[in-house]
């Protein structure tokens, strides 16, 4: 059971949303995850990946490298929200 304070405390933290998002094509290696996040160092990206596994919104099967969880994807759903929102703004701000 998650409260709204518990997933802003894992999800507010860095890289920690920019994984989720990067992942969103699917699996990919910590070295490809590491070079998507603008090279972020091994020991942050192992800690917040680390977090993921915790959280049950990335997984890391035998031989893929890390996915989604069914939790992440529909997490990754909500996004969608998000990014309509940043291009309206963006639009708005650019005019």
């Amino acid at each position: 059971f998650w409260s709204s304070e518990a997933a802003l405390r894992v999800l507010g933290r860095r890289w920690t949303l920019r994984i989720i998002w990067e992942l969103r094509d699917g699996p990919l290696t910590s070295r490809a995850l590491r070079t998507a996040c603008d090279d972020a160092s091994p020991t942050v990206m192992q800690a917040r990946l680390s977090e993921l596994r915790e959280a049950a919104l990335v997984e890391l099967p035998a031989g893929d490298g890390y996915c989604l969880t069914p939790l992440g994807r529909e997490l990754l759903e909500s996004f969608q929200h998000v990014n309509r929102f940043a291009e309206r703004w963006s639009k708005q701000t650019t005019s």
